[in-house]
Parts: structure tokens; sequence; C-alpha cells
């Protein structure tokens, strides 16, 4: 029995990290048809929802400005979720200008979360097109261009972005992160191509604004669960790599933005049943190996590790258990300094990532919810409450 389950746990997390990315490219070079390039200039509406941005959102104004779109077509709205500092007031300082004329801002008084404030701004847009993107995230001049030439095809209804990570040198898991986000960007272009993407990048995606789903404010995920709803309906939704945001890389970084992603995931299971009828199997195929595989993967290494302590003393075992302590030792080492060279750096990040579950289940018992604030699990990195 402790054989059979170190296999079949060890087998499924080698599937869910390379045997499924492998398993995707095949399935895509043969059902994939690439469609021709085409120009298109529809109304867009820049939308950055914003909480105590002041450090960065006049950087965020000029680059919106600075994009490659006609002005006459392009507004960008700052909707201010109850900020306390001086987002406003720097958003108005560009708005009165005349070279912010097409600067909105959208001034909420109450902070009550990303969703709600969505919610209540995209009534006020006037774009056919919604772009979202966040206020830390930096836009290449081409990217809004980019990022809507899907929707010349009428069965697109969302479509996203990505995002590459700046000054990773300067961020203690900022090459790490940045090898991983190459890695899922990887596994979003294929599962776009086999028409299976259900998700965006939070930093930059956009979608037909009559197709927005007013999802319930407690929302976790917006970039998931408005695709996906979209994505319910019928319609495409589409993955533009051209399309690039720019982040700086301890931007990126925390364990509770790990916590919260881990969090939104699991919300995301509450998707799926909308897809077994019609059946979509493409899409639920990605899901089960992409989004549930990744949160099965911390359980089944914990089984793993048991199961290879229960053989130890036999041959190939004791090989193997050792080099999976010597594995979780370097983690813990990671964890305490900065190991060099980088790829050291490695067991640290994939243990970290991993082990947001557990820290997930923790708050979820301890509190008593299904999934945790996004305050409880700020506390996790002892980072400021994201809205």
């Amino acid at each position: 029995m402790a054989t059979l389950l170190f296999w079949i746990s060890i087998g499924f997390a080698v599937y869910v990290y390379l045997g499924y990315p492998l398993l995707l490219w095949l399935l895509q070079s043969v059902f994939w048809h690439s469609p021709g390039p085409q120009t298109v200039e529809p109304s867009v509406s820049l939308l950055v929802a914003a909480y105590n941005e002041a450090a960065v959102i006049a950087d965020k104004i000029r680059n919106s400005l600075a994009l490659d779109y006609p002005a006459d077509k392009l507004e960008v709205v700052i909707a201010s979720d109850g900020s306390t500092d001086a987002t406003a007031e720097i958003v108005r300082s560009f708005s009165s200008s005349q070279t912010g004329a097409h600067i909105r801002l959208l001034d909420f008084k109450e902070n009550r979360g990303k969703t709600a404030l969505l919610n209540e701004a995209i009534p006020e847009l006037r774009g056919e097109i919604v772009a979202f993107s966040d206020a830390s995230s930096m836009l290449a001049a081409v990217s809004l261009r980019t990022l809507v030439r899907s929707f010349t095809d009428p069965r697109t209804g969302a479509v996203s972005g990505v995002y590459r990570l700046l000054k990773k040198d300067q961020a203690r898991l900022g090459s790490q992160e940045d090898l991983y986000w190459k890695y899922e960007t990887f596994l979003k272009v294929q599962e776009a191509r086999l028409g299976a993407f259900t998700g965006a990048h939070g930093s930059l995606y956009a979608i037909r604004r009559l197709l927005y789903p007013f999802p319930s404010a407690g929302t976790i995920n917006d970039d998931f669960t408005i695709p996906m709803r979209i994505l319910e309906r019928g319609y495409r939704v589409a993955y533009e790599p051209a399309a690039m945001a720019y982040e700086e890389a301890h931007e990126m970084e925390g364990f509770s933005r790990r916590v919260r992603i881990t969090a939104g995931n699991i919300e995301q299971l509450r998707e799926m049943k909308r897809l077994l009828w019609p059946p979509r199997p493409f899409v639920l195929f990605c899901l089960f190996s992409h989004k549930i595989g990744r949160l099965l993967v911390p359980l089944f290494l914990l089984v793993a590790l048991a199961a290879n302590i229960a053989l130890r003393g036999q041959f190939p075992y004791n090989w193997l258990v050792l080099g999976q302590v010597l594995f979780y030792a370097l983690a813990l080492l990671g964890a305490v300094v900065s190991l060099k060279p980088k790829f050291l750096r490695l067991p640290y990040y994939f243990c970290m990532i991993n082990s947001a579950l557990f820290a997930w289940v923790y708050y979820a018992l301890r509190h008593g919810r299904a999934i945790p604030s996004r305050i409880q699990l700020d506390k996790i990195g002892n980072q400021p409450p994201l809205g």
C-alpha cells in the first residue's frame, strides 16, 4: 500500500507540473488553427480600480496617456475605492488639465472592495470595450491596440494580456517569480488555443462591456470570475501574450498574496458546476489539470513523503527519502537566508507557493469561513489590506 501511495502521489505531482504542459502542447498542435491578424479600433474604457495608490497613480495616468490608441476612442477611468491618501487629488489634477482631457475620476467615499467597486463603476463607462488594469501595472505602448484586436471575432467576449516582471534582481524571489510566470504564460497560451482558457491576468484584460456579469461583491478573483461567466454564456476567452503589462517584482512577492491566490482558486471551484451541462470537455480537462491539480499537489506531496518514510531502508526508497529530506531542508534554509546561486532558491519558492493551501485551511477553520476575508489573509504576510 505504501508503495502504491508513493508512486501515485509522485506521479500526480509530476503530471500537474510537467505532464499536463506537454499534453497541452500536443493537443493544441492538433486542434488549433491560427487566425489572421486584423486591425480594429473600438471605443475603449480603461478602468483602474485604486485604493490608496498615491505612490503610483500619477505614473499610471502618464503611462495610459502614452498608449498608442486613438485619443477620441479612449477614456481612462480611475475608480477610487474610498482612498484615504492623495489618490483622488492626484487624479483630479490630471483630469483638470488639457493633457488629461480623457481622464475621469470616480471617487467613491466608502472602501468596499474591488468587485463591489467594479460593479458600481461599469455602468458609468462609455466604451464598447472595458479594459481592466491594476494601478501598479505599466502597459506597453501597443498593448491596448494589440489586446482589442481579438474582438474582431464576434465570438470573443474577453481577452487577457500578459505581464512581465521588472527589476527582478532587486527582489528576493524575483527571478523565481519571473520563471514561474513564464511557465504560467506557456500554459495559458496552449489553453487559449484549445478554447479552454478561463481566467485572465488582473494586470491587463478586457471584455465587451455589455457582457459584464456583475459578480457578487465578495468575489476574490474578479479576473477569473468575470471571464468565466462570459465563457459560460458561449463566448470565447482569448489570450494575447503580445499585450504586455509590467510590474516590479517586489509587487508580486509575499506569502499573503499566495494565500489570496489559493483562496481565489478555491472560490473558483464554485464556477465549475456551470460547465458540467452542456459539457465543455476541454475546459473541464484544463480546470481539473491546472486549477484543481495545483490545489491537490501539496496533499499528494505530504502523502509521498509519509509513504517514502514508511518504505525507508528499501532500494531505491532510502535514496528517494534522502532526496526529499534534502529538498525540504534546502527550502527551510532558503526561508532564512538568500541562497546563491539563484537556482538554490527554487525549493523554497516551490514549497512557499504550495504551503499556501495549509495557511488557507488554518484561517478557514479558525475563522469559520469557507473563504477567509482579505484582511485575514493579509495578516499572514503582515501587509496592508488590498481594498
